[in-house]
């Protein structure tokens, strides 16, 4: 794999030390390439949580190996001095429920990101106009969230995740709060994406309805994975 995509070798996550020590991941190894979308699931409990975070540089692996692209960010120790930047520039994260801020319009919402890491407001709000009007949800762009349909939040969720136009996204059972129409159009607007800006995403679920989308799966289960071939169906 090169250029961007998500590269996973050998990676460890233990808690605690000596006899009670527990591993929440074993040995795991995963790839995404860019543009792919691939569906992480496995019973409660199984490490997909705990994987999730070590991806987003949320908590420190034990072991192993975590490159974005050709860049290793993670060898037995992190590469990357500035986690904060990591998250913030590379990795975007869509979570089951929105978190939008609430005294924040649907625009600021998704300007904010690119306003933390510098870019100038008038800029700012551009990109975040521009990933509205993709995600068809341009018409809310003043809204504030409290008026938005839980659909709404969540293509607006996506387009702050989208916004600083990350190589990776990490989304955490997306479409849990949602109907099977809404569902799949969440799925359909995460694969667009992924092609569009050659984003790897994964999105861990539990979701029945979705898990037919993905054309590769990873089982984890005790703390490993097990990659298979999905149907890859079509979404309408």
């Amino acid at each position: 794999m090169s250029g961007k995509g998500i590269r996973i070798e050998g990676l460890s996550k233990r808690y605690g030390k000596g006899d009670t020590s527990v591993y929440a991941l074993k040995d795991v190894n995963m790839q995404v390439a860019p543009g792919e979308v691939v569906g992480l699931i496995g019973p409660s409990g199984s490490g997909k949580s705990t994987l999730l975070k070590c991806l987003g540089a949320v908590i420190d692996p034990t072991a192993g190996r975590m490159s974005l692209g050709d860049e290793a960010i993670y060898d037995d120790g992190w590469k990357v001095r500035d986690l904060r930047a990591l998250r913030r520039d590379k990795i975007g994260f869509v979570f089951q429920a929105p978190y939008l801020i609430p005294f924040l319009d649907v625009t600021d919402n998704v300007a904010l990101l690119p306003m933390l890491a510098g870019v100038a407001n008038g800029e700012s709000r551009t990109k975040a106009l521009e990933l509205l009007t993709a995600l068809d949800v341009q018409h809310r762009a003043r809204a504030m969230p409290s008026q938005l349909s839980g659909g709404e939040q969540q293509r607006v969720a996506i387009a702050r995740g989208l916004v600083n136009r990350p190589p990776v996204i990490l989304a955490d059972e997306p479409t849990a709060p949602l109907d099977s129409e809404r569902a799949m159009a969440v799925i359909r607007i995460l694969n667009d994406m992924a092609r569009r800006f050659e984003t790897a995403i994964i999105v861990v679920t539990h979701d029945e309805k979705i898990i037919p989308t993905f054309k590769r799966i990873y089982h984890i289960r005790d703390g490993v994975t097990h990659e298979e071939a999905g149907e890859g169906r079509d979404v309408q």
